[in-house]
Formats: C-alpha cells, structure tokens, sequence
C-alpha cells in the first residue's frame, strides 16, 4: 500500500503568497528562482509563513549484480569503501552537510559487504546486492516491497521537514538508465552516460547491456514491475522514501541522476509529488537533462556536478533557506519608508 500524496495547489493560497512576495522592498520579481522557491514552500506548508526545521540527508547505499556485464569503470568494492568513507567524515557529502548544518544518514540498503553494528549506519539491507539485470529481474517483487517500506520507515522516524535525498552504489548509472528508458520511451542512447568514467567504447557496451536487457524484459511496463526489474535496492527505498516524504508534506531536495530516477518511479506511481521536490541541480550525466526535461522540471542550479552522494541536494539548501527567510523578514512596502515606484 503507497501513501496517498495531495497537490499542494491552492488558488487562494497561491495568490496570498504571490502578493507577500511581490508587497516586499524590491522589484517585482528581481529575486528571481527565490521568489519561486518561498511560493513552493508556502504552498507545501499550507502558510504564508513557512518554517524550515531539522533538515536531513539520506545517503542510500546498495551494490548491483548489473556490474558482472562490465558497464562500470570501478569495481564493486568500491561502493562499501565508500560508505566507510561516509561514516568516517571524509566524502563530499560529509563536508558540505556540516558546512550547512544538515543532518546526514547512512543507510545500507543492499551493499555486498557486512559492516556489523557501526555508528552512524542504519541497517536497512534487503539483500547483498540486486541479480543481474542482464540475465534475470534485479529483485523479486517481495524485495522490491521490503525496499519501498523500509524508505517509508525511515522518513517516518524523522522530525524534520525538509529531506535531500543521496546515493551511493557502482552500477547504479545503469539501472537509472534502464529505469529512464522504460519509463519516459526515450531510446536507451539518450538515457546511458559515462557514469563514474567510462570511455566512449564503455558507454557504448553500456548501451547494448540495456537494450538486451529491455529485449529480454519486454513485457515489464508497470512501474512498481520496472522497478523491481532493473533497479537498485537503494532506488527502491529511496523512492518509498520520497512518496512517504511528499505525503508528510515535506519538502524534498532532488539530487542527480540515479535520485531523479528514483523520484521519476515515484512520480509514475503518485504524480502529485512533483509539487514537493526541489530539483538541485543538472547533472553533468548526460541522461540527467533529458530526464529533467521528461519530468518537466527545471534544476535550481548547474554546476557541472556528477558525484551524486547528496552533494547538489546540500549545495541547493542555503537557497531554500534565503527564499524562506526572505519571505518571512524582508520588509514589506508597507512597513518601509519606501515607495513602490522607488524600489524599481
């Protein structure tokens, strides 16, 4: 059972906003995306006033059988010396949530390694890894459910409103492509990148492993079923994470390519959670455009970045928060020794 996910439209809501928005010392419309965001949030939050409180990361980390076929530039291992890299406080994620204050989650939701009891690791795993995509479904559909819950578990146990959403797991630019494929039509070229750093040549053999898969798995096209065929276990619990999010109206910070492919599964499923997420950034994959563009969605920032791990999500969030706090501190026409026609 999926939660139930509300538009935030509200017309009368909107027009309150936009008339906060506009009654504030400046040009109208001279801040730009800010404006944009603080109409988003108030919406979300159902107030002209929106507060943003405990804001949070999940890193989702999981291995996938798909890496037998050759399609990644690094070895699987490199996905668990990664998230001892997290627990230890050395990655790019780590950095810059404290630099904003943001609090950071590992999960393990499928990683072929065993970490035992770690601080600061949440233990969510489903399975050493996914099956080969290539050969038979990633996960049964009993797994795929298990990953969806346990996402929703997690936000559930969260108390703040604002969540950003990261993953870590070689292989996963593959499954993100397949998923992208199967669920926007775009041929398989448009959705396959270079991932961690393969050569035209990988990017090629890449592109053939999908599309003998999607021969091999034509008849999957309901989204839980593609899911559970060619995904990753942290993109299944990352998109029960997203849809239990939304429907907890909190405010969602997309990251890039393998967390809008999770999120594009979640809008299949719930369409109304587009009204709640806050694309980051574009990402310097090359399918990352297209699927932004499928979506039909504009990213807040484009930096050229391609790490994932939540990065664009913690880089995004001192916006959200400058679009908050200007809504609620700037003054207004009315309460400054300023005319309208002074400020333009």
């Amino acid at each position: 059972m999926l939660p139930t996910i509300l538009t935030t439209n509200d017309a009368t809501l909107a027009s309150a906003l936009s008339n906060a928005i506009n009654n504030k010392t400046k040009p109208l419309g001279s801040l730009g995306r800010l404006e944009q965001l603080a109409l988003q949030i108030g919406l979300i939050q159902q107030t002209t006033t929106p507060v943003l409180h405990d804001p949070a990361i999940i890193v989702f980390a999981a291995d996938h059988g798909v890496v037998a076929e050759g399609i990644s530039a690094f070895p699987q291992d490199v996905t668990w010396q990664m998230v001892e890299n997290f627990l230890s406080g050395g990655a790019a994620i780590n950095v810059f949530a404290r630099q904003n204050d943001i609090a950071l989650q590992i999960v393990d939701a499928g990683v072929n390694h065993e970490f035992g009891e770690r601080n600061g690791l949440i233990h969510r795993k489903v399975a050493s890894g996914t099956r080969n995509f290539a050969q038979q479904p990633a996960m049964t559909p009993e797994q795929c459910q298990l990953a969806i819950q346990n996402g929703r578990e997690l936000v559930a146990a969260l108390s703040g409103n604002v969540l950003g959403f990261g993953e870590m797991g070689i292989g996963n630019t593959t499954a993100a492509a397949a998923l992208m494929h199967k669920l926007t039509a775009l041929p398989v070229a448009d959705c396959v990148g270079a991932g961690t750093g393969l050569s035209a040549d990988g990017i090629r053999h890449k592109q053939k492993v999908i599309e003998a898969a999607v021969a091999l798995h034509a008849g999957v096209n309901e989204p839980l079923d593609v899911l559970a065929c060619f995904g990753g276990f942290e993109i299944a619990t990352m998109a029960g994470a997203m849809l239990e999010a939304a429907a907890r109206r909190k405010v969602l910070l997309i990251d890039g390519f393998i967390v809008s492919s999770a999120l594009l599964v979640a809008a299949r499923l719930q369409p109304d959670i587009l009204d709640y997420c806050v694309f980051s950034h574009q990402s310097d994959e090359s399918g990352h455009a297209r699927l932004l563009g499928a979506l039909e969605v504009n990213p807040v920032l484009k930096l050229d970045l391609r790490l994932g791990e939540g990065t664009g999500a913690a880089l995004v969030y001192p916006m959200v928060q400058a679009a908050v706090n200007f809504l609620n501190q700037m003054a207004t026409f009315g309460s400054a020794q300023v005319s309208e026609k002074s400020a333009g």
